[in-house]
């Protein structure tokens, strides 16, 4: 199964239309969250966005409530928003959990969890499926740039007991595009630039 995965839009149109262009060579899009900028602008990329025709998985970032990204996505025929819950696509199970996790230092607008709240909405993650988060699991690819980990301890948790064969974030900007193992799951912090990969 060929991926292509992204995050952290943040309201850049050329990125969205880049993305569109990739996604004829793949078989599922995964968008982990923060297509917005502080819940503004999250039609500026939706809209364009909504021409893929690929399924497609998105989660809410720290940028957007579940709700707004619900409510944008309506024109995105082939989307399908999860937060705390999960779907299947072409046989393989999904799981998706966004916001910040843990809660971020930004103030009131951002949408974030704590630890706990986490751990709740990720209990019903697959064994061996794809996970859908936009924060890192913790000590991974969530390096900030003053080289702070900034992931989370409970999505770090799930994947260590679920073994998800990939697992998509985004959120921490200096380490858009890294990829690292734990255990058999590819951790691909993804970016807006997008990235491809392929999972048997």
């Amino acid at each position: 199964m060929k991926y292509l995965c992204f995050s952290d839009l943040h309201c850049d149109k050329a990125a969205a239309e880049k993305l569109v262009a990739m996604s004829d060579d793949v078989d599922v899009v995964i968008g982990a969250g923060d297509f917005a900028n502080q819940h503004r602008g999250i039609s500026d990329t939706l809209n364009i966005l909504a021409a893929i025709r690929k399924p497609s998985v998105l989660v809410p970032g720290n940028g957007e409530t579940a709700q707004e990204l619900q409510q944008a996505a309506k024109l995105w025929e082939t989307a399908t928003v999860l937060h705390g819950d999960g779907c299947e696509v072409a046989g393989v199970p999904f799981w998706g959990v966004g916001g910040g996790v843990p809660v971020t230092p930004f103030g009131d607008w951002s949408y974030d969890f704590d630890e706990d709240q986490a751990a709740e909405m990720l209990k019903g993650c697959p064994e061996g499926g794809v996970l859908v988060v936009h924060s890192p699991p913790i000590d991974s690819v969530d390096h900030d740039t003053g080289g702070r980990v900034r992931g989370s301890q409970a999505i770090r948790d799930i994947v260590e007991a679920r073994k998800p064969k990939l697992v998509v974030c985004g959120h921490i900007h200096s380490d858009w595009g890294k990829q690292v193992q734990i255990g058999p799951a590819l951790v691909l912090n993804a970016g807006p630039a997008g990235v491809v990969v392929e999972v048997p």
